[in-house]
């Protein structure tokens, strides 16, 4: 599906305050209710232990390698905003505006043909909207989706992976990680910019030139030639993006390592880039950490295709396929069954319990979860964003992540109707934390008690 995940995923997996005035209202009512009307239901879920687990899996962007994400969602808007005015020909006046913080949040889908981004319940009800960066009235939402249904969202619901190729991937773009959720405010501003010059669209098609701006951004060759901006822009800057992980992430992984853990990563990034993000934020010797390293694995497909393993030199050079997976090399491509039985012969266990850990719902906890029988843990910073179930605390770029806007992450600001995204996390995944720096608080022994899932 050529979303913008993918689209990161391919080159690096790196791939309105006018509302904020008229719509000023506090999360607080929204955020005691989710936690009280969901609290008896999931005391009766089992507990989590990391120290059940022979094999453990990490993603690396957004979960071991936490990023500024404020710093980082506003080089990404003026690079894809910039691209459109420059490349494409859209007006100035709505594109070049300051970014809009409140419009953002994970999980938004865009619906092109019509210039509406809405967010969906999980049924696929239609539970908010908005057609640029005007906000629909239900009436209106009705005048769009009849039912309260779009086929496209129905499909999703049934099966994420419908929709992730096909025809049905050119309709709807779901925006699912701190990567492609500017172009949420990009789409709805270059609505408002076609609303103004031509009246309202029957049919509009502003996809492929954000599709063209984001294979701009995130292309692989700009990072090897420090040409184009994104890529430059976080190799010169690493401090301005992103977060040292702690001494005590270090320990966690070592002691997980001590105790004969296996420790896997799998990452949509390429080598190289994946190289510099671990060395920034785990340190120069990131790769003692893991037994084996997957970069550029075009999750989901990792998790239900089957691959060859491509092998790379030190320079992270690809040197072709490889059929005998090395402990403690790093490898390209690849396929979850032939890591799996790599760690099963690794771990002199017959029967070895695997988890993955992540934070895109389709790509590193829904698939592996439904497609590879995989246990997962749900990375989602918005838990400590929004101080919702229970995980109190001050995330640094809380302003980017929580929207008075939209509500909650988890459920619709005014029905108080649970999200599509709500429900994936707590049929997938075992728990939800909101960092890895969360679970390594605790000795590896800890149970866990769910809170979402």
């Amino acid at each position: 599906m050529w979303t913008a995940s993918s689209i990161v995923s391919g080159f690096s997996k790196l791939c309105c305050r006018s509302f904020l005035n008229s719509r000023k209202l506090v999360l607080k009512h929204n955020r005691t209710f989710c936690y009280n009307s969901v609290k008896k239901e999931l005391n009766n879920k089992p507990a989590f232990s990391i120290n059940d687990y022979d094999c453990i899996g990490f993603d690396l962007d957004n979960t071991l390698a936490r990023y500024k994400i404020g710093n980082m969602l506003e080089m990404e808007y003026k690079i894809v905003s910039n691209y459109l005015v420059t490349q494409k020909n859209y007006p100035t006046e709505d594109l070049l505006k300051p970014i809009d913080p409140n419009f953002f949040i994970k999980g938004l889908i865009i619906d092109d043909e019509n210039g509406n981004i809405i967010r969906i319940g999980p049924d696929g009800t239609i539970l908010q909207a908005t057609h640029g960066t005007r906000w629909l009235s239900k009436e209106e939402i009705l005048h769009y989706y009849p039912t309260l249904h779009w086929h496209a969202t129905d499909l999703f619901v049934e099966n994420p992976l419908q929709t992730w190729n096909g025809p049905y991937s050119e309709k709807m773009r779901t925006l699912l990680d701190y990567f492609d959720i500017v172009i949420s405010l990009v789409f709805a501003r270059a609505v408002d910019s076609i609303d103004k010059l031509y009246g309202r669209r029957k049919v509009y098609n502003i996809w492929p030139d954000l599709l063209n701006a984001l294979m701009y951004m995130f292309n692989r060759e700009h990072y090897e030639t420090d040409t184009g901006e994104y890529f430059p822009e976080m190799k010169k800057n690493p401090d301005h993006y992103y977060y040292s992980c702690t001494p005590n992430l270090i320990n966690w992984l070592q002691e997980l390592r001590n105790t004969g853990k296996k420790l896997y990563l799998i990452t949509g990034a390429h080598a190289d880039f994946a190289n510099h993000t671990a060395t920034s934020t785990l340190g120069p010797n990131w790769r003692d950490y893991f037994d084996i390293v997957v970069s550029y694995a075009k999750k989901p497909g990792f998790f239900i295709l089957e691959r060859d393993f491509i092998g790379l030199d030190e320079s992270f050079k690809e040197t072709g396929p490889v059929t005998n997976l090395q402990k403690g090399a790093i490898y390209t491509h690849g396929n979850w069954k032939g890591l799996k039985d790599f760690l099963i012969n690794s771990s002199n266990i017959s029967n070895p319990k695997f988890v993955y850990i992540g934070d895109n719902l389709v790509q590193d906890i829904y698939t592996p979860n439904v497609h590879s029988h995989c246990d997962t843990v749900s990375v989602c910073e918005e838990l400590e964003a929004e101080n919702t179930y229970d995980y109190l605390g001050q995330h640094p770029d809380k302003y980017f992540l929580s929207s008075t806007l939209w509500g909650s992450y988890f459920q619709c600001k005014y029905s108080q109707e649970r999200t599509i995204w709500y429900t994936i996390m707590k049929n997938n995944s075992k728990i939800c934390v909101p960092s890895i720096e969360y679970l390594a608080k605790y000795p590896l022994d800890h149970q866990f008690q769910c809170l979402i899932c």
